[in-house]
């Protein structure tokens, strides 16, 4: 028997043959009204950072649209099991240290098994 998971915004049952979705979940979390822009901001960032290029919060903000403190959130989820286990680096932005002006890096991980479609970053 395969991996079961539970596609939360569908409510299908999933196994490791089936597209895997990113798991959302806390207090004020309501699948039907968070689940596509999250998955939205995910998407669009993911899809920005999958380059490999180092970028400031300010700059992933000027290239998805989405807030600051949501690309921060989405950042540290892709860290999690749940959203692929990536890496993500950070690292001060030379000359401004006094600033506490942080870049990120995102490096994928080979095994992760979440797909995040093109198609969904437009919600």
């Amino acid at each position: 028997m395969g991996l079961q998971t539970r596609n939360i915004r569908r409510g299908i049952p999933m196994t490791q043959s089936t597209l895997y979705e990113p798991h959302f979940n806390g207090p004020e979390y309501n699948p039907e009204l968070d689940f596509d822009r999250l998955t939205g901001q995910m998407c669009r960032i993911y899809h920005l950072m999958k380059d490999g290029k180092w970028r400031t919060l300010t700059e992933i903000q000027k290239e998805t649209g989405d807030p600051q403190a949501s690309i921060s959130a989405q950042l540290r989820h892709l860290r999690k099991q749940r959203f692929g286990l990536h890496t993500i680096n950070r690292r001060r932005v030379e000359g401004r240290e006094l600033q506490g002006l942080f870049e990120y890096q995102l490096i994928i991980n080979p095994l992760c098994k979440i797909v995040y479609v093109e198609e969904e970053c437009r919600n």
